[in-house]
Formats: C-alpha cells, structure tokens, sequence
C-alpha cells in the first residue's frame, strides 16, 4: 500500500509583464527540461542543427523552445533565424528578449545595439544599455539610457534607482538623492527610496544622513531583511556593537535563524565593524535590481523578476541572495535543472552555501541526480548534525526514493539532534514511523505513530496512516475508523484521505459505504492506480464486474506499484476470489451495522 502525502506550494497573484515591457511570449526560461520533469528532453541546438533551418522552421522552433521555456535554445533558434532575415524587428526583439532571459547579457547588449538603431525608445533595449554602460563605468552614458527607460511603477522605480547610482558613480552625490526623493508613486516606494538613498550617502561619507534615511526605512518595516541589515552594518560603524545586535536581534524574532542575520549578530557581537551592503555604484545597482526583482518573484512577476535578477547578476556575479532567487525562480516554474546550475555558483564562503546546498540536492533528486543529492545532503549533515533541516530533507529524498532503511536511520538522527528540546518536531516520528512500517518493522512504526498522535492529537495524516494501517491489519477496528473519520473531517477534499475511510469500509466488508467514498475519492484523485484498484475491489463485491474491470485495467494503466501489478492483472483475468468470512467480517457483524 502506498502511503503519499503531498504538500504544495500556491503561487500568488500575477504582474503584468506583456503591458510593462511591451513583448509577447513566455520569458521565464531555462537551458534544459529534464525527463524526470514529465516533459521531452530539448537538446540544444548545435550548428549544424541549424544549417538548412527556414526563416520560418527556425522561428516556429524558437517559438517552441519558449513554450517549453527553454530560453537557449529559443535564443539560438532566433538569431539563426535572424541571420536570415536580419531586417525583421520581431525577430530581433525575441532574440533580445531570449539572450536576457538566459543571462546572456553580452549577447543582450549586441542586440540592444541593433534596435536602439532604428527603435531609440525602446525600454528594456534602454535599460540592457545603461546597465552595461554602469558596468563599465560610463556613468555619464548608464544615466541617459536608464532615463529614457522609464515608463509604469516598477520600471519607473528601477530606472529611477539604477539612474541614481550611476549619477554617484559620475560624482553627482547630490544628483542622485534628488532624483531618488522627488520620484512618487505607490506607498511601497519610500522603503526602496530610503534604502538606496542611504546606501548612497553611505558611500559619499555623509554617515549622518545615511544613518537618517537608515532608521526612517527601518521604521517603515523593521521586517524587510535588506533594511535591517543596511541599518545595522551602519550602526556597527558609526554607533556601536549592541545597537547594531539589537538590530540583528529584532529581525531574528520575526523570522528566526536567517543565515545572514545570524552572522550578523555573531559578527556584531565579536565587536566586528561590518562593510556596507554596496561598495561601489556597480553593486548598488545590482542591490536595486535584486530587491525589486526577488519581490516580484514573491508575488507571481516571475518574467520581469528574470530580467531584474540577471541584470542583477551581470553587475555583481557573485550577489548570493539573487542568485537564491533566480534559482527559487526556477524552482517555482518548474524546472529543477535550471535551479541547480544557480545554485551551484553560490560561493563557498557565503553563509547562504549552506542553504543552496539543501535546494541544490532536492533538485538533483527532482532530475533523477538522487545519489549525488543524497552525497551532498550527507556532507551538510556530518558538517553539523544537528542541522535539523538538512536532515529533514536527506530523510525525505531518501524515503520517496524507497530507501527505508536509510530514511529510519536519517529520522533517527533528527530525533537524537531534538534530545532536550521542550517542543521536539512530531513529523520526525511521523515520517519514521512510515520509514519503519514500509520496512517490515510494524513494531517500532506503531510507537512511532502513536507518539506522533500524542504530540500532535488531531493531525489528519497521522490519524489516517495510523488508523489505516490497523483496518488494513484487521486489528483496533472501532478506534481506527473513528481516527480516519477525523481525518476525513479536517480534510474532506484530500483524496487519499478519503480513500482510506472507503478503503477502511472494504475491510470491514461494509462494500456499499465503501463504494460511496471510493467514488469520491476518484473525483478527487481521478489519477491513483491505488484508488482505482481500490475501487475495482469494491465494485467487484457489490456485483459490478464490468466497472470492476475497467477501474483495475486504469489502474494497471497508471504504472502502480511494480508488487501491485501482479496482483491487479490477476484480478483482470479471474476477478477476486469469493468473500468468505473473515475476521474483518466478523468484527462488522459485532459493531451490529454499524457504518457511515
């Protein structure tokens, strides 16, 4: 019996990338799609792929490679076909608009070069020119460009932003801050413009009005990560060690343990006087770029938040929270194997390495890179073994790939890190307990689950993998149909809840309620080889052969388990056995008819 409980995340509301930049077509995009993420292979395409390609062949391909979000190939596929047609302006911007979605921003820049020739009011083409302008240190060059890229709230923040830092990088301090504090707009600017405006002076050795603009953005959101490491790397400096703890200290309440704040508070409290967030105008732009592209990643902008993150990698490469968000950009499209090459350029001196390690390997579990997932995992645990979520994620790629022995050790070890703790974490004992029951060791698993349910009463998976497991052995009938019930209650659209009450009904041979929540089950989980066995079973017994059948030929169809298979093509060519009295039965008969 397969026990699998899923847990997802759901994605905010989106932003409007087509109206902002004024282009059509996905953008998000990664250089590969693996198998193991339910789509073909793309195989990048080599030049001689693309000798003899049409003008057209060349362009429906690209267009293909960016449904599949495969960004280099719909770059390549593009610029093969401009190269046939270089005079087409569409296909100029899609091959510009590919090249920036891959993070290749040399190959933006030359394609921003050739449509700012014929199209000088170009935005994004604007801002790819003046952010490689800043780059290099053409500040004079990086203002013009950014400034004519401003059209709409977010592009009109960045631009406004950038522009500012390049304005100091010219040596225009005051420039800068003017332009920063006369922009207007919707109430979340004010905490960027006091940010960056006290960055600035930061750097301009004007510690009293950075220190200002610090503290008026601080109070503004004393939650915001980047505001409260600013603030306190500049009271480290200018006032003292415990103002800038107390920071670090605030931060740490509301969202405990973030590996940058804990340095910070370790730092501060050594007496360390901590750099600024930006040392120059190039990383200062960056920051910018950064900030507001991870915030709208967070609320669903995922396209413009690839623009903003590899912009903001081209100016600072090794920027460790952009790259955390590129690669959670990745991630939240679906594409483990773009997430995986971000992560890995992590450095190994940032104190966010320990958390890209953790994403890194549950990555390469998601393209079927599981050993070498586990090996890193394995690395992060001896380093630390009280590493808790690192435990937690070794013991769960171990556990969905099978490997159930190794899980029961790797929950063991989360157990042992929690020994004295006043609250340790029941799901430890939870996923254990099915680490054991999955191999053979009933046991241990029963002590498991039970001490799961005392630390946590009510908790719907644990009462149904319990309660389940006991029906399904025959054993505690009454007290498990009533924690199933319970289950049901708290979950009632969960599908495999609900198969657990039909599946607890089949065993007490009450066939006609275990028809009525199979059915239900189905409508929730319509794609289950075990929910449709279990169905087949149930409309077997009430005398519905034929639907029988086609509910176990679907599920022979849904690739079950490789032990079920056996058992469910049986079924097919002889149907199930009769029902003889069983101790399941037999228990029904006591409860006097009892049921749903």
């Amino acid at each position: 019996m397969i026990f699998q409980r899923r847990f997802s995340r759901v994605a905010v509301a989106t932003l409007g990338f087509v109206s902002v930049l004024a282009f059509s077509g996905p953008l998000a995009a990664q250089t590969r799609t693996s198998a193991s993420e339910g789509a073909k292979p793309s195989v990048f395409p080599n030049s001689r792929d693309l000798i003899g390609l049409t003008v057209a062949g060349s362009y429906l391909a690209a267009r293909h490679a960016s449904v599949e979000r495969d960004a280099t190939a719909a770059s390549a596929f593009y610029r093969a076909a401009l190269r046939s047609d270089p005079k087409n302006s569409e296909l100029l911007d899609r091959a510009f608009i590919a090249a920036l979605a891959d993070g290749d921003i040399d190959e933006a820049v030359k394609l921003a070069d050739r449509i700012l020739s014929v199209d000088k009011n170009n935005r994004v083409a604007r801002l790819v020119a003046g952010v490689r302008a800043l780059k290099q240190k053409q500040y004079g060059v990086a203002q013009q460009n950014v400034n004519q890229s401003i059209r709409g709230p977010i592009t009109d923040l960045v631009a406004t932003l950038v522009a500012g830092w390049a304005s100091y990088g010219a040596g225009h301090t005051q420039t800068a801050i003017s332009n920063i504090d006369k922009l207007t707009g919707p109430e979340w600017y004010p905490i960027f413009k006091d940010l960056h405006t006290g960055m600035i002076y930061e750097l301009a050795n004007k510690q009293k009005e950075a220190g200002a603009r610090f503290e008026r953005a601080y109070k503004l959101d004393d939650s915001a990560l980047r505001v409260s490491d600013a603030y306190a790397r500049w009271l480290s400096r200018n006032k003292d060690a415990a103002a800038a703890t107390a920071v670090y200290e605030g931060f740490d309440k509301k969202l405990a343990r973030h590996p940058l704040v804990v340095e910070g508070i370790r730092e501060t409290k050594a007496g360390k006087k901590l750099p600024p967030l930006a040392e120059n105008p190039q990383q200062g732009a960056a920051e910018a770029l950064y900030g507001i592209g991870a915030s709208l990643t967070r609320r669903g902008g995922e396209d413009l938040a690839l623009v903003y993150l590899q912009l903001a990698l081209y100016l600072n490469p090794n920027h460790s929270l952009a790259l955390l968000s590129l690669a959670d950009l990745y991630e939240s499209v679906k594409k483990p194997a773009m997430a995986i090459k971000v992560y890995e350029r992590v450095p190994a001196n940032s104190p966010l390495k320990r958390n890209a390690q953790i994403q890194l390997a549950t990555d390469l579990d998601a393209v079927d890179r599981t050993d070498e997932g586990i090996k890193i995992l394995q690395g992060v645990v001896a380093d630390d073994p009280k590493d808790l979520e690192a435990i937690m994620a070794l013991g769960n790629i171990e556990r969905a790939r099978k490997k159930f022995t190794d899980c029961g050790d790797t929950y063991t070890k989360g157990i042992e890190a929690q020994a004295g703790s006043e609250k340790p974490n029941w799901v430890f004992y939870y996923f254990r307990g099915i680490c054991f029951e999955r191999s053979k060791q009933w046991a241990k698993a029963e002590v498991d689950l039970k001490k799961a349910l005392e630390m946590q009463p009510e908790q719907p998976h644990v009462l149904n993998y319990l309660g389940y497991s006991w029906i399904d052995q025959g054993v505690n009938l009454d007290e498990a149909m009533k924690m199933i019930r319970r289950a049901v209650d708290q979950r009632p659209d969960d599908g495999y809840i609900v198969d657990s009450l039909g599946w607890a009904y089949y065993r007490i041979a009450d066939y006609e309620n275990a028809v009525k929540h199979l059915e239900r089950a189905i409508d929730l989980k319509p794609e289950d080889p075990t929910i449709n066995d279990h169905l087949g079973d149930a409309y077997w017994r009430v005398g519905r052969t034929l639907e029988a059948k086609f509910q176990w030929a679907h599920a022979r169809d849904l690739k079950p388990e490789p032990d079920e298979l056996p058992k469910i093509e049986a079924k097919l060519r002889d149907g199930l056995p009769e029902d003889t009295s069983n101790a399941a039965a037999a228990e029904k008969k006591k409860e006097d008819g009892k049921g749903g």
